[in-house]
């Protein structure tokens, strides 16, 4: 499956840009992930994900270990660990989520799995209210 079907950020053309980066099958990644791009992941992560102004995707083989920082999270894969997010958390039916959420919404497809506690707060634009979280 191609990664631009499946990063859904508002405006996303199904186009690759600079602004996004892809952690892919096979790859395994342990330690800080910041910045400003938006973030497929189908590989394993282990560590802290801070992209407090971005989009985060863990696709179908993603294999997330890490408390994750975000502006939306889409959830095809496995986070184990806590989410917050200034706007939304969206677990497909194949993904799964095992951690605290604190969101401004939250979608759980049929199928979808969440183990945790959720905290729904205002909707932010700004990244800085985030952190103050």
């Amino acid at each position: 499956m191609q990664p631009a079907s499946v990063v859904e950020p508002t405006g996303h053309d199904g186009v690759s840009t600079s602004n996004e980066t892809n952690i892919g099958k096979g790859l395994s990644i342990k330690g800080e992930i910041a910045g400003e791009n938006t973030l497929f992941i189908d590989g394993n992560v282990e560590g802290t994900i801070n992209l407090p102004s971005s989009h985060v995707t863990v696709g179908h083989n993603g294999q997330v270990r890490a408390p994750v920082t975000a502006r939306e999270i889409v959830v095809l894969g496995s986070i184990w660990g806590n989410v917050t997010t200034s706007n939304r958390v969206d677990i497909r039916a194949e993904g799964s989520l095992t951690g605290d959420v604190v969101c401004a919404s939250i979608r759980i497809e049929d199928g979808g799995y969440l183990k945790g506690s959720i905290t729904i707060h205002e909707r932010y634009d700004k990244p800085e209210k985030l952190e103050a979280l």
